[in-house]
């Protein structure tokens, strides 16, 4: 029997009380400090409220209280550097050592769903070489491989939309048992919503502002583009890209940078090469990055 299904993320965790018997938590990060919600007023309070139900958490986001946890034989937890993806850390043995669960709360980004189709699985791949697409999704090293890049689109294009993401568990979970899908020309529909996202991130790219090895743009409210689509274009163009919009700054840089903005926003937590900070931290975010870049000898470009 396939557990009940919960979708979240770090910063909206669902009361403990909603959720059915016992729970697995698969790549959710605990929140970190300096934001808020913070670890402290969500994620410490939400395992302690789950208490003996909770039967195992499978997270690969840095964070400093992981620590606390390392004689819990419940908590697997890692650093992005140890597994650019969650899903290559579900295996065979960890899911029968965990036993049966009633409520699988995943991610709701693909990593995610990948990470609940495998535990469904018995922590085998739905389709060989799904652990390595997720890698590419997650850390963006490379280009995926098919199902992955047009369920990828499509989260990116409708990341409300909780009927798709049962319609992606559902496909991977046919395609693992060699079944036809009900459900991948639906997705693949749903990913062609992707293409103006894609189109407005291209042109947006346009208006970048570089200074030194930093990619600057902000972007108007009710904006209509993706958001990782246009962080990859910075990067294109500088070593870091920040993405002003909604009250918001994202910053980004490639996986194998080298920089941790976790540590240097002192957010105790996160993924190392992309976080999102209030946009009320504008001066300081450029600050310290000034002043990092420069400190790793990073060469000036004139600014445009």
């Amino acid at each position: 029997m396939i557990p009940y299904l919960h979708f979240s993320s770090p910063k909206k965790l669902p009361d403990p009380d909603s959720l059915q018997g016992r729970v697995v938590v698969l790549d959710i990060a605990f929140s970190a400090h300096g934001l808020k919600p913070s670890y402290e007023e969500m994620t410490g309070p939400f395992i302690d409220a789950l208490g003996a139900r909770l039967a195992a958490w499978v997270d690969h986001h840095d964070h400093i209280f992981h620590e606390y946890y390392e004689t819990d034989p419940r908590f697997h937890l890692a650093t992005k550097a140890e597994h650019p993806a969650c899903p290559e850390m579900i295996t065979p043995e960890l899911v029968a050592s965990t036993g049966p669960v009633d409520t699988i709360l995943c991610h709701l980004d693909l990593d995610g769903l990948m990470s609940a189709a495998k535990w469904i699985t018995g922590g085998h791949e739905p389709y060989p070489g799904a652990d390595r697409d997720a890698v590419a999704v997650d850390a963006r090293t490379f280009i995926p491989g098919e199902p992955a890049r047009t369920m990828d689109y499509a989260l990116r294009a409708n990341f409300r939309d909780e009927h798709l993401k049962r319609a992606i568990i559902n496909h991977l979970l046919a395609a693992h048992e060699g079944e036809p899908s009900h459900w991948w020309e639906e997705i693949r529909a749903m990913a062609r919503d992707f293409i103006p996202l894609a189109e407005k991130s291209a042109e947006l790219a346009e208006k970048f502002e570089i200074e030194r090895e930093i990619a600057y743009i902000f972007v108007e409210q009710d904006t209509a583009f993706d958001k990782t689509e246009l962080l990859l274009l910075g990067q294109q163009r500088a070593k870091v890209a920040m993405i002003e919009f909604s009250g918001n700054i994202t910053v980004a840089a490639a996986y194998d940078s080298g920089l941790d903005f976790v540590e240097l926003f002192e957010l105790g937590g996160g993924m190392p090469t992309r976080v999102t900070l209030s946009a009320s931290r504008r001066n300081m975010i450029r600050a310290r990055l000034r002043d990092h870049l420069a400190r790793k000898g990073g060469q000036g470009v004139k600014t445009t």
